[in-house]
Order: structure tokens, then sequence, then C-alpha cells
């Protein structure tokens, strides 16, 4: 019975991430460092240049981008940061997925180019940022996605939307598979 048991608790859900999720303690800041060099924030300290470049930013990634007006991309940073707008809805609906590996390589880029520092930012900085930050560690620093989870808890309060939980579930899956994969080769 025990063996059983073992086996399904190799597989994580939605809800044990929740609950993961729920341990956290922290208030809501405008902006933390959630990893050496990364900050995760809200729009209102994305729009706040002079912050930014107080706090050595160099990359903005808009987990948020709209389309209309000039808040929040390339021209309204100018040449101060480089910018990369992604257009996600925080909805149950919206495949976030599709964006982990462009956001990730944004992420990984930034952090090589010298004194590299990047904001990851939507409204909150609860969901979507938390989001592209949590594939961001699992693909290029191989975390499993709870161990990223209980890392950033520890730096700033989170709270992806379920739909992203799954998504991010999925993503882990497919890494862990790929893991398994090459260590057979």
């Amino acid at each position: 019975m025990s063996a059983l048991k073992g086996k399904r608790k190799e597989y994580l859900t939605v809800k044990d991430l929740q609950k993961v999720l729920d341990s956290c303690k922290l208030n809501l800041n405008q902006i933390d460092e959630v990893w050496p060099s990364i900050y995760i924030g809200n729009v209102a300290v994305a729009q706040n240049k002079a912050a930014l470049q107080k706090l050595g930013i160099t990359h903005v990634l808009n987990a948020a981008h709209s389309k209309r007006g000039s808040m929040g991309n390339q021209s309204f940073y100018g040449n101060d940061f480089v910018y990369c707008g992604i257009p996600a809805d925080d909805s149950t609906h919206f495949d976030l997925d599709v964006y982990f590996q462009p956001a990730a390589d944004f992420i990984h880029k930034a952090l090589k180019s010298p004194d590299g520092k990047v904001l990851v930012h939507c409204i909150m900085g609860m969901s979507r940022s938390s989001t592209l930050v949590l594939a961001y560690l699992m693909i290029y620093r191989h975390l499993p996605l709870k161990r990223a989870l209980e890392k950033l808890i520890q730096k700033r309060a989170i709270y992806p939307n379920r739909n992203f939980l799954a998504l991010l579930l999925d993503l882990d899956l497919q890494l862990t598979r790929k893991k398994k994969t090459c260590q057979i080769l």
C-alpha cells in the first residue's frame, strides 16, 4: 500500500501547487528581487523609469503588453532598457505556454549581458509575470516546478492562476521526460 501511495504523489496537481502558494506569508510589494538579478514587479514600478534605473534594471519583460497606448512598450522605454512585450491575458483560457521559451530566452540573454538585470512585470506582478519567471527557472536553471515555486514564494507573494499552474505542470512533465530520455541515451 505504501508503494502505491509513493507512486501517486509522483505527479503534482494544481491543488498541490496552490497549497504551496497558500503557505506564502509575504505581503505583496511593488517589486522584489526573486532570483539574483531577476525582479518581479507591478505596472506602477514598471512605469517608473527612475526607480528602474536606480535598481540597475537593464531589461524589461512586460507580460501584460498592450498594442494600445505608449505606456509599457519599446517607445516608452527608449534606449534606456531592452524591452520585450508579451500580450498575455490573465485568464483561464490564455495559452501562456507558447511564450514560455521566448520569455525564458529573453531572461537568460538579459542575465548574460554585462550587469544585466531584468524586470518581469504584469499588472499586479502575481500571475503572468511569476509564471514566466517560473518557466525560466525550470528551463534554464533545471528546477522542478515545486522547488521553483518554493524558491519564489520566499521572495515574493505570487499566485499564478489555475490555468497557468496547469501549463507549468505540463512543462514540468515535458522537462522531466526530456531529462530521463537524455539519461537513457
